[in-house]
């Protein structure tokens, strides 16, 4: 059985992960992860076609989609988002969400690396943070939230989000893990955390986008009577 997986909460990402029908013994098929953070619509697609060619993948082939649902930037998520429910309409296939950050939890856990609980983060511009908690096993404990680097409580730090405000960080008593601190969710990483939850039983979520705040662009008001 063969899951696609899509995150564009930071980068673009897609993976094919293999597995048996009861969700065990998931690998990682094929994947491909960009590192420019502005490009989602263009490289998607054809990312994803890609793969699915390389692989000798059809749309039938697909048993399940599940798509990263940030929180991330409003253009960026929308195009993983609006990229995996079209597939899942065309292919009459099965579509999920699930937080983009566990995916950075899995990849800390994955390596060993947290001895407790740590957080993880990753860029929300506007000299902010999306970030969450996590038990050492990688259970979400809080969040997500929206930031500034001060906020965050202290301990250790995973992902790209650590990386960029280190000074600010340090002053919380937050600690950057610097073997993590360019880290991005991507696409195989939350297809993995994707099958073992569907094979511990748990349900995944819906794909509502987790934006976390209002939008730049707002619907303009009604026109004033000129006098």
């Amino acid at each position: 059985m063969i899951v696609l997986a899509i995150d564009t909460s930071a980068i673009a990402s897609a993976a094919l992960i293999r597995c048996h029908e009861s969700f065990s013994d998931a690998a990682v098929l094929a994947s491909f992860a960009t590192e420019d953070t502005k490009s989602h619509a263009e490289v998607l697609a054809p990312g994803i076609r890609a793969l699915l060619d390389e692989q000798s993948v059809g749309g039938a082939d697909i048993a399940r989609i599940v798509v990263g649902v940030g929180p991330g930037p409003f253009t960026g998520l929308r195009s993983g988002i609006a990229t995996a429910r079209a597939l899942a309409f065309a292919w009459d296939t099965p579509l999920e969400g699930l937080m983009s950050l566990d995916a950075l939890a899995w990849d800390a856990v994955a390596e060993g690396a947290p001895s407790g609980e740590f957080l993880v983060a990753t860029d929300a511009r506007r000299k902010e943070l999306y970030w969450a908690r996590y038990a050492a096993d990688g259970t979400l404990l809080d969040g997500p939230h929206v930031t500034s680097p001060g906020e965050l409580p202290a301990l250790p730090v995973y992902g790209a989000g650590a990386g960029i405000y280190p000074e600010q960080l340090a002053s919380a008593g937050a600690r950057p893990v610097a073997a993590f601190d360019a880290a991005q969710p991507t696409a195989a990483s939350l297809g993995l955390v994707a099958v073992a939850r569907l094979a511990a039983g748990s349900q995944l979520a819906d794909t509502t986008p987790l934006y976390l705040r209002e939008s730049d662009a707002q619907v303009p008001g009604p026109r004033k009577r000129a006098l």
